[in-house]
């Protein structure tokens, strides 16, 4: 959602780092020593809900570089942020439940985003989705969807699709009928699959 990232300002522009479960401390200390202002923002929820094994040793994570959280041969499934987990899960069920092989990839970095990263991918599966928090409408959905639509054209088998939140402003108790869900997602990925 919005307030779910870090940003600083370089000789590229602006840097906006997403964050996520152990890629926040590695994203937090590559920021850090950036040579320009940074800010930084991260989604509490997040905190209670990360348990993963830390490292001990210092790290960092490479500014402006998707990460493939998992590969697959069908649907490339974008996102960044808390959606990763949902991601996550969704690919696990579709490829249990019907055999589909979903590669997911985190962005991690919306400005600039890792083009290349998506490209590769879509290319290879020939389907892509892209889902985030925010609204469909002029969400970061839509760059990511004209660009590879732009560049990956002839090797598309289904048009690309968004699942994102709604175009309404809610209060936070309907947040979960806000949010893409688990059902969203996989039934966008199944009209795609049969597209």
């Amino acid at each position: 959602g919005s307030g779910e990232g870090g940003c600083s300002w370089g000789d590229e522009g602006l840097l906006l780092e997403v964050v996520r479960g152990l890629a926040a401390g590695g994203l937090l200390l590559a920021c850090i020593r950036d040579p320009n202002p940074v800010v930084f923002f991260e989604p509490k929820w997040l905190y209670r809900l990360a348990v993963e094994d830390v490292p001990l040793d210092d790290y960092e994570l490479p500014l402006g570089r998707a990460e493939v959280v998992r590969e697959g041969t069908d649907i490339t499934l974008v996102g960044w942020g808390a959606q990763i987990g949902v991601l996550e899960r969704v690919a696990a069920t579709m490829q249990e439940q019907h055999k589909v092989a979903c590669e997911v990839i985190d962005l991690r970095t919306l400005q600039p985003w890792d083009v290349h990263a998506v490209e590769i991918s879509v290319n290879k599966t020939g389907r892509l989705l892209v889902s985030h928090e925010a609204p469909i409408t002029s969400g970061f959905g839509a760059e990511i969807v004209s660009t590879i639509t732009n560049r990956c054209f002839l090797s598309l088998e289904a048009p690309p699709v968004r699942v994102c939140g709604l175009d309404t402003p809610f209060p936070l108790v309907y947040e979960p009928l806000y949010v893409p869900s688990h059902n969203k997602v996989v039934e966008a990925i199944k009209a795609s699959m049969n597209f």
